[in-house]
């Protein structure tokens, strides 16, 4: 190094030394005021801890059986499984004791009432990962009987519009959508 660069190299260690030593006791006094505050935190938890001890823990119950749509009376649910940030499950039977084919599947709260009997959403899984997936089907219950009519792969479906024995089931799953003709 020359003299000049030696004397540059020199003020600039002196300055960064000044900076060094007059910011250490600012940024250690604060780690030592934010570790102090975490103990005195965790101290007065603790404490609270203690004195709540006495009170009981309430849980939190889910109703058992409740009626699933308010257009149905004869059908009642249990919540089975509920997906997070999506739909629940229900175990479904018949409020009149009579056994049905209800009780061997898992379905969706979706249920729409047309003149040839009940139209449901029967899970065909509860595994997140592979929903959605969806039978659409139609219980006849004088005759307790549960009818596939096709298979949906979306949340989102409704009944678009029925003609004699056609039934015309929209859905959208967010990005695309589509029309699906299903004959009774």
């Amino acid at each position: 190094m020359n003299k000049v660069q030696l004397i540059f190299h020199h003020i600039f260690r002196f300055i960064w030394n000044v900076i060094f030593i007059v910011s250490y006791p600012i940024l250690a006094t604060f780690g030592l005021v934010f570790i102090g505050l975490t103990y005195l935190f965790s101290g007065i938890s603790k404490l609270l801890t203690r004195i709540k001890t006495n009170e009981s823990i309430k849980e939190i119950n889910t109703p058992e059986w409740e009626q699933i749509s308010k257009e149905i009376d004869l059908i009642e649910g249990k919540l089975f499984k509920q997906i997070m940030f999506g739909p629940s499950c229900y175990q479904m039977r018949r409020k009149d004791g009579v056994p049905s084919v209800l009780e061997e599947h898992c379905f969706g709260r979706k249920i729409r009432v047309i003149e040839e009997g009940f139209l449901m959403e029967r899970w065909n899984t509860v595994d997140a990962k592979k929903l959605p997936d969806f039978d659409v089907c139609l219980y006849q219950p004088d005759e307790d009987r549960l009818t596939s009519l096709t298979n949906i792969k979306c949340f989102d479906w409704h009944l678009a519009e029925k003609e004699e024995n056609k039934l015309y089931f929209k859905w959208f799953d967010g990005t695309q959508g589509g029309e699906v003709k299903v004959a009774l």
